[in-house]
């Protein structure tokens, strides 16, 4: 019985982990502001080896429109200019010397909604990982019941546990992408 406690206390825990992928993934996408979050999953070639941008230096929002990039080794300046302009974020990088400054343009209506499409599908995929999750433990609790470890009427309140669990986790990855979507969407 501790086992199966366990084994439905794991499967929980992975499908917030999908929830908080989702919610980490979802902080790199740009919306129509500037967000330290964009930076998140840039790496820079660091006496060769590939480091977060956000373990070399502060990242800065200056305003709606503006990041700022300010390492804590200087000699790294142009190592994070390089990884920077390699990045794809829609905007060139300043580099004065001393802080690197990026100024991100307005999106247009198109990129809006090419950007709430691939959220939308990106979503899908984080519900298909709950939805594993869901028929794993389901199966596994099959098992045990045919073995003789839980019986019929448990494997039944086991099952509701776990759809409840899942129905939930689900609600939250739509609320989370309608809340995005919403944010891409609003000039």
């Amino acid at each position: 019985m501790e086992a199966i406690t366990a084994l439905l206390s794991k499967t929980k825990t992975e499908m917030a982990g999908h929830v908080t992928r989702l919610s980490r993934d979802l902080a790199t996408i740009r919306t129509g502001r500037a967000s330290a979050g964009l930076l998140e999953n840039i790496r820079v070639d660091y006496y060769g080896t590939p480091t977060p941008i956000k373990q070399m230096a502060m990242i800065n929002v200056l305003d709606a429109k503006t990041l700022e990039v300010q390492p804590w080794d200087i000699s790294s300046l142009n190592d994070i200019d390089k990884a920077l302009q390699k990045a794809d974020l829609g905007a060139s990088p300043v580099n004065d010397g001393k802080v690197i400054r990026i100024t991100l343009p307005s999106m247009t209506e198109d990129r809006r909604k090419q950007l709430a499409k691939n959220i939308s599908k990106m979503s899908e995929d984080f519900k298909v990982a709950v939805r594993n999750n869901r028929r794993d433990v389901l199966e596994k609790l099959k098992k045990a019941q045919k073995a003789g470890e839980i019986t019929e009427d448990d494997l039944k309140r086991y099952e509701a546990d776990v759809q409840k669990a899942t129905d939930g986790y689900i609600a939250e990855i739509e609320q989370t992408i309608k809340a995005k979507e919403a944010e891409i969407m609003k000039i």
